[in-house]
């Protein structure tokens, strides 16, 4: 691992002003700097010369990026530091949100989970993460803060391309906002591993629908690992928007979300194997999210 400079800053503007180059009192940081978080993917990434920021800005004292809290009327709020497990054992993830909490419990190791945030799994921005497709699939919303002021951006336009997202370099994920669910809303997330843990997805399906008097309302399916960035399928979207969520129309959107995928052939498995599980996982999320409605229905819920 190469030398770096070392900083903890205990403020959102000492922070941004590190990040954007400017010195300060003992403290003048030098080359490209990068904010710590969790450090499970940042760490790795310096010891095996993937990266050598001159500058490492540890983000973890700043107030404002943590806290995870849930409100009926402005839904969930997940500081920037947050951690998977925390996300994972949250009673109010778990009740309101189950799909974002199954994302949570099938990542990496109890160790690993303890320590990754959920800003750093959505600001490495690789193509299999997990925490993407969920929170795209349940409109979630990222907050960012810069030396210009703060922003808002949706989810599913955060990402632009493999280990980049929309972030400027002097710019920090504050927050991630999800909505509150809509009456007759459910969701889910399924996940193709090779091993039943601490691999990361060949491909990842979020699927989250809401029914309105027997019918799809609206529907979002969100593909992960199968394509540059995660990616809405909106041609299987649109197959079961406005109808009963048959087996039918279920098969003619699981054969959309294949065609839709843009996978490619790697170590972990090959384009045409990924294209496959996408047709299978899309196929099972949404026969459980109509059997989920069925149940809910009867129940009177």
């Amino acid at each position: 691992m190469k030398p770096f400079d070392y900083y903890a800053p205990l403020s959102l503007d000492e922070a941004l002003g590190l990040l954007a180059g400017q010195p300060v009192p003992g403290f003048n940081p030098v080359g490209c700097a990068r904010a710590l978080a969790g450090g499970t993917d940042l760490l790795l990434k310096m010891r095996t010369g993937r990266l050598a920021p001159g500058c490492l800005i540890n983000i973890k004292r700043i107030p404002e990026l943590h806290g995870l809290s849930y409100d009926e009327s402005r839904g969930l709020r997940l500081g920037a530091l947050v951690t998977v497990s925390e996300v994972m054992a949250s009673p109010d993830v778990r009740a309101h949100y189950p799909a974002l909490a199954q994302a949570a419990a099938m990542m990496a190791s109890v160790q690993i989970r303890n320590l990754a945030t959920v800003g750093g799994n959505l600001c490495n921005a690789a193509p299999s993460a997990d925490l993407a497709p969920p929170l795209i699939a349940l409109s979630g919303q990222a907050h960012i803060a810069g030396p210009h002021g703060r922003r808002t951006v949706a989810l599913e336009d955060f990402f632009s391309g493999p280990g980049q997202t929309v972030l400027a370099s002097d710019e920090l994920l504050l927050e991630v906002r999800v909505p509150p669910p809509e009456h007759g809303a459910t969701a889910i997330y399924l996940k193709h591993t090779p091993r039943e843990a601490m691999d990361i997805a060949i491909v990842g399906v979020a699927a989250a629908v809401t029914f309105s008097y027997g019918l799809c309302s609206s529907a979002k399916i969100v593909l992960g690992a199968v394509a540059p960035t995660p990616l809405r399928a909106q041609s299987a979207e649109r197959a079961i928007g406005g109808g009963p969520l048959d087996e039918r129309r279920i098969m003619e959107a699981a054969r959309l979300a294949a065609d839709e995928a843009r996978p490619i052939d790697d170590v972990r498995a090959s384009a045409w194997y990924r294209r496959e599980m996408v047709e299978v996982l899309t196929r099972r999320a949404l026969l459980a999210l109509d059997r989920a409605s069925t149940r809910l229905a009867s129940t009177g819920n």
